[in-house]
């Protein structure tokens, strides 16, 4: 069968509406009432940008300086300390009785996800997680902001040129 996609808007109460007249008329063209249909979510991100981010994250990450390289044991923990220190982090405050509560306090938190970063400065304590990049997390647009952060980010830890860090990562991708 040869239908082509058709934009809908989920209405509630398990209602879908084709997007406009013009796909009103479509889908009555190419789709048989009553017929069941399953209905597939696309994603508008292109895998290419996305296994290019990932492409060039890895190999900023295996160029890292000695000096530096053990902070970021996995590459997960350099990925997400990216995104936190780009600015996409979900961000919670924890106020504790005094600035040695929230000293102990982080101590307990930091190990329950080393992916987070955790810190105090007097009686508060501020958790910071790495936002999701997942297809259903991000749209189009704040991925692509992210990406661009984070591999400028990545690259300038490394001293290359986030432009040419990437070039030359597409290439061996």
């Amino acid at each position: 069968m040869g239908v082509t996609p058709t934009p809908w808007i989920y209405e509630g109460d398990g209602v879908m509406r084709a997007a406009s007249p013009y796909f009103v008329r479509r889908a009555e063209q190419e789709y048989t009432r009553g017929a069941r249909y399953m209905l597939i979510e696309h994603q508008e991100r292109s895998a290419s940008a996305h296994n290019h981010y990932f492409a060039s994250l890895t190999e900023a990450w295996m160029n890292l300086p000695e000096d530096i390289a053990g902070e970021f044991p996995t590459f997960e923990k350099f990925r997400a300390t990216g995104l936190i220190a780009t600015g996409f982090y979900d961000e919670r405050r924890i106020i504790c009785p005094s600035a040695e509560e929230a000293e102990r306090m982080a101590a307990f938190i930091a190990p329950l996800n080393e992916l987070a970063v955790v810190s105090h400065c007097g009686p508060a304590v501020v958790v910071r997680t790495p936002k999701s990049q997942s297809y259903r997390a991000m749209n189009k647009a704040e991925f692509r902001k992210s990406k661009e952060a984070v591999l400028a980010w990545a690259w300038g830890l490394v001293g290359v040129d986030p432009e040419t860090g990437n070039r030359e990562a597409g290439r061996a991708a």
